[in-house]
């Protein structure tokens, strides 16, 4: 992403924070450092909450901060501030040093990238329309979701959210990388008088592409749909997971097992050449894809590079930071995070391919079996075979004949994605970016030939 003029509003551009990024440098070198990489971080992000169907909060900060990782031999230490004036850098310079002369030496030659490629100019991850978003845009699409509810008869909670990401980083090895990027995020739980509950959610870079009223009434609809639900005895059932529901599986995978690290440590699923899906399963990151929230580089400064981990089934790849691929001998493919990270490289821009199957194809198809809307309270019980924990919520619904019937109460589970992936019999034609815990996915709605729900929960 090429650096962006101010658009008058006071913020700061990538080419600003790049000069306090190569100071730090400077700073750092002083203290004795052999390498060093400096990462500035900044975010102008607001947010509408609305609760009882009524808009009733709307909040806007702006936050900075440099994040210096500090090289001496084998030590590293990393320290941050948000003070960027002189005296704050030449702080964090001092501070990150001595920590790097306190602790042990690493087991590692500690690899900083260097730049062996030109940063990609993503003119996709950027839209003035939400840089410039307003809380009377944010307001209005709160209203026309609560509008949705209110039509319905039920109640809407949400929030609707606009931010300007900044990112610069440089290292001592040549690293000179920064740009921004935006995203948008609206998400609604509709409650209803008789134990109803609807969910419904969209990210995108644009908050203009937004739908307000579509997701009023998708997550009010639901609710309407899921009140009075009944109980059903847990066990092996067929399912259709709505997109919500695919992507806590993308990213409890990509949590568990798509990072070089967990392989390299023996602890992921992943084994190249390896079937665990379907032949209908086809799951990448590209960085670069305008279906998903952009990101041109990663927090190293490297350029992101299309990965592609399952291809009709088959394992065939995981992402690479700066220190993974030194250990095996490869380049990064730019999916590092901020230091210091014990965690390894993650894929923070996955995408699951589309199948030919519509919505009603997938129920329609179904002799018997539950439509989940999404899980909750999901935890790993077994990574290396990628079993979970987790329960159903804001809507699920039993299947009969190819038609939904009724509500059902929610169900706990513990089942292994990695069966859950065999068991794919469909896939949606069309997909949604869903903002989750690790990154954004773009995912379809998938049936399924068997879940393990292993018990009932009160609500």
């Amino acid at each position: 992403m090429k650096a962006r003029r101010s658009s008058g509003d006071g913020r700061r551009v990538p080419a600003d924070w790049l000069a306090i990024a190569e100071e730090t440098l400077s700073l750092a070198r002083g203290e004795g450092a052999t390498q060093a990489e400096a990462l500035v971080m900044a975010e102008d992000a607001a947010l509408t909450r609305f609760a009882n169907s009524e808009i009733h909060q709307n909040v806007a900060e702006t936050n900075a901060s440099l994040n210096l990782r500090f090289v001496s031999g084998k030590r590293v230490g990393v320290a941050s501030t948000s003070r960027l004036d002189r005296d704050g850098l030449r702080r964090v310079a001092e501070r990150a040093g001595q920590i790097a002369r306190n602790v042990a030496e690493g087991d590692e030659v500690i690899a900083l990238p260097t730049p062996d490629r030109p940063i990609p100019d993503l003119l996709v991850a950027f839209a003035e329309a939400t840089a410039e978003a307003t809380p009377e845009l944010r307001a209005d699409g709160a209203r026309a979701v609560i509008a949705a509810a209110d039509s319905a008869g039920v109640t809407a909670y949400g929030s609707f959210a606009t931010t300007v990401e900044t990112t610069a980083v440089a290292n001592t090895l040549g690293i000179r990388s920064a740009g921004q990027r935006t995203w948008s995020q609206l998400l609604t739980v509709s409650m209803g008088p008789d134990g109803g509950s609807g969910y419904a959610e969209i990210s995108a870079v644009d908050a203009a592409r937004i739908d307000p009223s579509a997701i009023g009434r998708e997550a009010s609809e639901r609710a309407r749909a899921a009140a009075n639900p009944v109980a059903i005895e847990p066990g092996e059932w067929p399912v259709v997971l709505t997109e919500y529901a695919v992507s806590d599986i993308l990213d409890m995978l990509g949590y568990l097992g798509f990072s070089a690290l967990a392989v390299q440590e023996e602890r992921s699923f992943v084994e190249l050449g390896k079937r665990v899906g379907s032949d209908l399963v086809d799951i990448w990151d590209d960085g670069s894809d305008a279906h998903g929230l952009p990101m041109a580089f990663d927090y190293e400064g490297v350029p992101k590079e299309r990965v592609q981990l399952i291809e009709a089934g088959i394992c065939k790849g995981v992402v690479y930071d700066a220190q993974r691929a030194a250990k095996d001998g490869v380049r990064s493919t730019g999916h590092g995070l901020p230091a210091p990270n014990p965690w390894g490289p993650f894929p923070l821009n996955m995408l699951m391919g589309a199948g030919a199957a519509s919505r009603d194809d997938l129920i329609g198809n179904l002799e018997r079996g539950l439509l989940v809307t999404r899980f909750h309270y999901t935890n790993p019980v077994h990574p290396k075979l990628a079993i979970v924990t987790g329960m159903t919520r804001d809507g699920t619904f039993l299947i009969e004949g190819g038609k939904i019937v009724g509500p059902v109460k929610n169900l706990r589970y513990t089942q292994s994605y990695l069966d859950a992936l065999g068991g794919v019999e469909a896939v949606g034609s069309e997909r949604r970016c869903i903002k989750g815990f690790l990154g954004a996915s773009v995912v379809p709605p998938v049936r399924i030939a068997s879940w393990t729900f292993t018990g009932a929960t009160e609500h």
